[in-house]
């Protein structure tokens, strides 16, 4: 074997170990505590994540509300429930937008302030919703929802994460993520009380308001991120560097991992909607569902997946961010067949249970692992961009489902088209099951290959200078201190 070639047998070698190494490491420090994690945090720390842990779970909650009631609006303004559904597809476009916008100003001008305005902009369009006298007019509140909703979770993720001790990062990264979930039931649970009441469907919009204000209210008295001011001070001190000149720097550097990060998370939200958004059409159109078994199996799936949120994300935190992340795919793919062909209802609904558990516990990591991953200075930009590109690339997910579930209809034995009520039967099962082993093969591929920078110390990681080395607290303290020490020269 020549030079050369043990050169490349070296470096192939490398590629594997980087590539695998990581799920073979022993964990770090002591197995967590989740009790005692969830205590020890100060009164700061607990308002902090209240706040930002509310603005996520109405803003899922603010969301949900047109696909929830997408029928009862599509009867009030005499179209369509799909035309209805127009006004989502025009919410997930605008969402990247509103990313951008909001992450460069708290990157710019703090968490706090923007948060503020952003969850106000929000409750504003979404009570404006429920006044829209025509789908013209709903449509456009909703894409000008889309752009405040875009920009809550990566500034809320960020201030929440700054601000907790490093050791819980994982749990209430998942708790976090969890919001989501909490919106979704919390909106389902309103609407079954109107439809119960034979009410509006406008309350729907208006409650979420006054939810949301509820959580302005709250974040009224939230400080500001300690690690932003850390960062803030730096540009002060001693970086001399104009804010666009920091986007430069920082796209000049990490413009790869920027990439990176959009590609993980457009599986990751490929894995989210290819699970859930067809789900319930399956679940009616092909398993024969009425309408309470529906809510029944979505209400426990749901309750799977925030359980899975806090458990898997804390656990990341000992375990390994990408390790639980493969681990949590690993088990999606495995209960595939019990989620779409369990043999009856109750068998089926823990497969679903089981396989949203470890979706939505994937998820749970997430917030930790893309603030981990981001550049100290633009903490609050980098993660909310990636998931909104990443929702953006994904949303026609279940048009893909459907689309194909319809053109290979279900058949029976003798090979002749199965019909109900004189229609064909889409196999959706077929098409969600293969869809999902996809995305589950292509999101492990895509983890490994990433890097990780789990448990990162955020207070030692503030700025960057021009070449991409880290600025921590305490290198300012270091320069304050010299500075002390020359103005004492000089003036002997």
């Amino acid at each position: 074997m020549d030079i050369n070639e043990t050169e490349r047998s070296g470096q192939r070698k490398g590629w594997v170990k980087q590539l695998i190494g990581v799920l073979l490491e022993k964990p770090t420090g002591k197995a967590p505590n989740l009790w005692r994690q969830l205590v020890d945090l100060n009164n700061k720390q607990r308002l902090a994540f209240t706040a930002a842990f509310l603005g996520w779970t109405f803003d899922a909650y603010d969301f949900f509300c047109v696909s929830i009631a997408a029928t009862r609006i599509g009867t009030s303004f005499e179209v369509m429930p799909s035309d209805v559904t127009g006004a989502i597809t025009t919410t997930l476009m605008l969402r990247s937008m509103g990313a951008l916008i909001f992450g460069l100003l708290a990157d710019r001008y703090g968490r706090r302030w923007p948060l503020m305005i952003d969850i106000i902009l929000f409750s504003i369009l979404n009570a404006a919703s429920g006044f829209a006298p025509n789908l013209d007019v709903f449509i456009a509140l909703r894409a000008l929802f889309g752009i405040a909703m875009g920009g809550e979770w990566g500034l809320g993720a960020s201030l929440a994460l700054e601000t907790l001790p490093i050791e819980s990062r994982g749990l209430f990264s998942g708790i976090y993520q969890g919001g989501y979930v909490i919106g979704y039931l919390l909106a389902t649970l309103v609407n079954y009380a109107i439809e119960a009441t034979d009410s509006s469907w406008r309350i729907l919009f208006w409650a979420g308001a006054a939810f949301a204000l509820l959580a302005a209210f709250i974040r009224i008295f939230v400080p500001e991120s300690p690690t932003f001011e850390k960062t803030q001070e730096s540009r002060k001190l001693f970086m001399g560097r104009s804010y666009l000149k920091d986007i430069w720097i920082m796209l000049k550097n990490h413009y790869r991992r920027a990439i990176y990060m959009t590609i993980l998370m457009a599986f990751f939200n490929f894995l989210a909607h290819g699970s859930q958004d067809l789900y319930p059409t399956f679940l009616r159109a092909q398993l024969n569902f009425d309408a309470a078994q529906v809510t029944i199996t979505s209400v426990i799936y749901n309750i799977g997946s925030f359980i899975g949120c806090a458990l898997l994300g804390c656990y990341s935190s000992y375990f390994g961010r990408k390790r639980v992340i493969v681990f949590g795919s690993v088990m999606v793919g495995a209960f595939i067949p019990l989620w779409i062909y369990a043999p009856e209802v109750h068998s089926l609904r823990f497969g679903a249970f089981v396989l949203f558990f470890f979706v939505q516990g994937t998820w749970g990591v997430v917030p930790a692992h893309l603030n981990e991953l981001s550049p100290p200075a633009f903490r609050a930009l980098l993660p909310g961009l990636s998931y909104q590109l990443g929702n953006l690339i994904s949303a026609a997910s279940s048009q893909i489902q459907a689309t194909i579930g319809e053109q290979y209809p279900l058949r029976n034995p003798d090979g002749t088209i199965l019909l109900r009520d004189g229609k064909s039967v889409p196999d959706y099962g077929l098409t969600q099951a293969i869809f999902m082993g996809v995305i589950v093969a292509c999101l492990i591929l895509t983890i490994l290959v990433g890097k990780e920078e789990r448990n990162k110390d955020f207070m030692q990681n503030i700025n960057e200078d021009e070449h991409g080395r880290a600025i921590g607290s305490d290198d300012l303290l270091n320069y304050e201190l010299e500075q002390g020490k020359r103005e004492q020269e000089s003036s002997h």
